[in-house]
């Protein structure tokens, strides 16, 4: 009986602190804001779901829940309706359930993600919410970081998930996972009910399975801390991408000049710069010319660098949105069909 009672108290004890970080996140918000809650009906998002309510509630906010079936699974439409249920049991008002089509390139998590947040978007302005909020964890943040560790990607990448991008807010990235499941019991206990465990999070078919398979040996291997010190490390990443690109920022508009639907600077001035203001200094020109984030490279970037710092006469360097480089008399000038649309004023990316 005693085992009993001690386990309800740690597990309300775990609710307070979801509750504490739904709060905090939303700090920012009045009486009368609308907020919008993705729900999946997995433990994540139900304890996402009620904390919200709760808050919402103390606060006047209007709290609307959207469960997104992606209709990947056989059943998925019972599984919206059962989540949907549960969120209005929470409080949660109006509650939507919004299918969607997973289809595109970058395989099926991304192209889930995309729908996802397309939908969820959409509804944002429909509702004219003032934030989208997510229940991603501490653990989701450290896959992440691990993620993209292993695909070499740069500061601004590794810093992951953030807090706060857009609409999008995620208020357990500092939250255990273990805190945020035992939150989930103890809400939905009350109900009579059991968070819905997705089969897809043991299927190994998927990257984001496989990464959390390897994050749990390595930190069997390496310590508890492991997980966290990934998570800060993302943190500390952000504040340093933060601070780099402020410094490219200055040093594009000092340095760089639209002339004649073209982008050039100085290559002895840019040479003078460090390598990591000097390739996002490259890679904004070539996003102001209109090539597509995703699409410019690492490689691409060395090229163009490569006629600033290693110049021996070489020739004009191609680059996605037909987008070319090419030194000319102690310039490094970025050519495009197509002017910027604003020359001058950075563009967002």
């Amino acid at each position: 009986m005693v085992d009993k009672q001690s386990e309800r108290h740690w597990a309300t004890t775990q609710t307070l602190t979801v509750r504490s970080a739904v709060a905090e996140s939303l700090s920012d918000f009045v009486r009368g804001d609308v907020i919008i809650v993705a729900c999946s009906g997995g433990p994540d998002s139900l304890a996402l779901a009620a904390a919200s309510a709760f808050v919402g509630q103390q606060r006047g906010l209007t709290v609307i829940g959207v469960i997104v079936d992606h209709q990947l699974q056989i059943g998925s439409a019972e599984i919206a309706e059962a989540a949907s249920s549960i969120c209005i049991s929470f409080g949660l008002d109006p509650v939507v359930v919004a299918q969607v089509e997973v289809k595109g390139d970058g395989g099926p998590e991304a192209a889930a993600r995309r729908a996802r947040h397309e939908v969820l978007e959409a509804l944002a302005v429909r509702y004219q919410a003032k934030a989208i909020l997510l229940g991603h964890t501490r653990e989701d943040q450290a896959e992440t970081v691990l993620l993209r560790l292993g695909r070499g990607s740069g500061t601004r990448s590794i810093s992951a998930m953030q807090p706060v991008a857009g609409l999008l807010r995620r208020p357990f990235l500092s939250v255990d996972r273990a805190t945020v499941h035992a939150s989930a019991n103890d809400v939905c206990a009350a109900l009579g009910v059991k968070p819905w465990q997705d089969p897809h999070n043991a299927d190994p078919k998927f990257t984001r399975v496989r990464v959390r398979e390897a994050m749990a040996t390595l930190e069997s291997a390496l310590g508890a801390g492991f997980v966290a010190g990934l998570a800060r490390s993302a943190e500390l990443a952000g504040e340093d991408a933060s601070a780099l690109e402020q410094w490219s920022d200055q040093s594009f508009d000092a340095l760089v000049v639209f002339e004649d639907e073209s982008l050039w600077a100085d290559a002895d001035q840019l040479a003078e710069l460090p390598r990591a203001i000097r390739s996002r200094v490259i890679r904004r020109m070539c996003l102001d010319l209109g090539a597509e984030s995703d699409a410019i490279t690492f490689a691409h970037v060395q090229a163009v660098d490569a006629l600033v710092t290693q110049w021996h006469g070489q020739g004009a360097v191609s680059l996605p949105a037909r987008v070319h480089a090419r030194r000319d008399y102690g310039r490094l000038i970025l050519t495009a069909p197509v002017s910027p649309s604003t020359p001058g004023e950075p563009l967002a990316t």
